[in-house]
């Protein structure tokens, strides 16, 4: 038997209705254009990454394309805002992919994801010694090598031997009604 955990999402309140008519809510390309306006293809290249590197852990169903970012804990929970929800959600435990927020971040900025400190001062002067940053070595087509190194290292990202930070956040391939345990508006 697989054991519960509780999670919790900030998600607009449009998809109460969408939970009401068909049961499941999954991200769509549309929502996140709105939510992330001017900065969404930055977010759906990576979020293109993500559901292609975290299929290997928990396989999305086919018609699932983006995650639903949760929280894994009430207190560290987005707060919530007019227009929205807190949906709180009960689920097996295999059907959460958990990740360290930093290195998310760091993803998401096209920086490097170290090892450890020795592999991030390693990689710090490689970069000073181009006179680059990740972003310009990411950005430009001019270090391909440097832009692939970047790229690997985004694999770290489900490598609990390197950890970044404390602050863990997961993911879900869709949200289904009979999951829900509370909703706050």
């Amino acid at each position: 038997m697989t054991n519960k955990v509780k999670v919790w999402t900030k998600q607009h309140e449009n998809i109460l209705q969408v939970l009401e008519q068909s049961g499941r809510y999954i991200a769509k390309r549309e929502y996140i254009e709105q939510k992330m306006e001017d900065h969404s293809n930055l977010y759906l290249g990576v979020y293109e990454w993500y559901v292609h590197a975290a299929s290997r852990f928990v396989p999305p169903p086919p018609d699932v394309k983006y995650p639903i970012w949760v929280s894994l804990s009430k207190e560290e929970s987005i707060q919530n805002s007019e227009g929205n929800a807190i949906l709180e959600i009960e689920l097996d435990e295999d059907q959460l992919i958990i990740v360290d927020l930093l290195k998310w971040g760091n993803i998401v900025n096209h920086l490097y994801i170290p090892k450890d400190i020795e592999d991030q001062k390693e990689h710090n002067k490689m970069l000073e010694n181009y006179g680059i940053d990740d972003i310009t070595a990411f950005m430009t087509p001019f270090y391909p090598n440097i832009k692939r190194k970047i790229e690997q290292s985004h694999e770290r990202l489900f490598d609990d031997t390197s950890v970044l930070g404390d602050m863990k956040v997961g993911t879900i391939w869709e949200i289904r009604e009979e999951w829900i345990t509370q909703i706050t508006k």
